[in-house]
């Protein structure tokens, strides 16, 4: 009887134990921006260091830092996940449509963990928040909000994923705008937020694949705009040959992308959607208000940013440090 009562004792013990341990993880599942301020001080500075040069070189880098890190959130929240390797075990979600043909940087991320982990001794500093602070810096670098926008720290790194995660969450640039909006309301993030976080489109490039039923068949397109495409991107092959997204200033984060989309010319369709003939007016009030006022936006981009870094994070026992971004420990 008394092995009994022990037994039923310990069972009651672990329960106990469980829950104070996932509470406490819980408690403490908020991010910070000082979160390696005592454990490794130099990691934030390096990694601007490394985003820098690299930018300073080939700026084009900075709009592949931010996709990596929004793709990243929007498969099952901000875990690193999208820089894992296929195994065995899992193909992951490098090989799924929307990352396969335009995410790159990869190896960038590499070279930032190595030197990060070198001074740090050891890993310390997760791949999903050299994520958030790698798109952070490349946004700065190059023109846009620094002030407004202060990257959040804690997260951990995932041990699985898929691809069929990633087909199914990421947006694609063919959606129209109650599809954006849904999407963006299954990560928690509303129609501001959509228009916002698409701004980041003033940066970046993209082959003729990804818009070209854009310029042969949208009627909200400018006709001049379509015709000087269709240049590069002829209706039959041209596939790979490449277009800024805003091609008035692709190198410079600024807020000439809503200026853009006020005279159609938005390359994606997605893009077009969000300011459409009066589809939605808070949509198109949004855009105007954005491309008069690039303050408004830089400051409201900070926030958007903030917010989606926020997705489904794992902090405190869940998840790990990995030692090399492409594979668990």
């Amino acid at each position: 009887m008394a092995s009994h009562h022990i037994q039923y004792f310990i069972v009651l013990l672990m329960a106990t134990l469980f829950i104070t341990i996932q509470s406490h993880s819980h408690s403490h599942a908020k991010l910070t921006p000082d979160f390696y301020n005592n454990v490794c001080p130099q990691a934030l500075p390096i990694i601007k260091s490394i985003v820098s040069q690299k930018l300073n070189f080939k700026p084009r880098m900075g709009a592949h830092l931010l996709r990596l890190h929004f793709h990243d959130c929007f498969v099952n929240g901000c875990d690193g996940s999208i820089l894992l390797d296929d195994t065995p075990n899992f193909i992951g979600e490098k090989s799924a449509s929307g990352n396969v043909d335009s995410v790159k940087g990869y190896m960038l991320v590499d070279i930032i963990k190595a030197a990060v982990d070198k001074a740090c001794k050891g890993p310390v500093v997760s791949c999903a928040d050299i994520l958030a602070v790698a798109a952070r810096d490349s946004v700065s670098i190059l023109g846009g909000p620094t002030y407004w926008y202060e990257v959040l720290l804690g997260r951990r790194d995932a041990r699985n994923t898929t691809k069929e995660a990633a087909e199914l969450y990421l947006p694609s640039q063919l959606f129209n705008f109650s599809q954006l909006v849904s999407n963006f309301k299954s990560q928690g993030l509303n129609l501001k937020d959509l228009v916002t976080l698409s701004g980041a489109h003033t940066i970046g490039m993209a082959r003729c694949s990804t818009f070209k039923d854009r310029i042969y068949n949208d009627t909200n397109i400018d006709p001049n705009f379509a015709i000087s495409l269709q240049q590069n991107c002829p209706i039959k092959g041209g596939d790979d040959n490449m277009e800024a997204l805003d091609y008035v200033t692709p190198e410079k984060f600024d807020n000439s992308y809503y200026k853009n989309l006020v005279s159609k010319k938005g390359l994606f369709h997605s893009d077009q959607e969000l300011f459409n003939n009066g589809i939605d007016c808070e949509s198109d009030m949004l855009v105007e208000l954005y491309s008069g006022d690039s303050n408004v936006f830089a400051r409201n981009f900070g926030t958007s940013m903030i917010k989606m870094g926020n997705i489904k994070p794992l902090t405190g026992i869940f998840g790990e440090i990995r030692t090399d971004c492409t594979k668990v420990n």
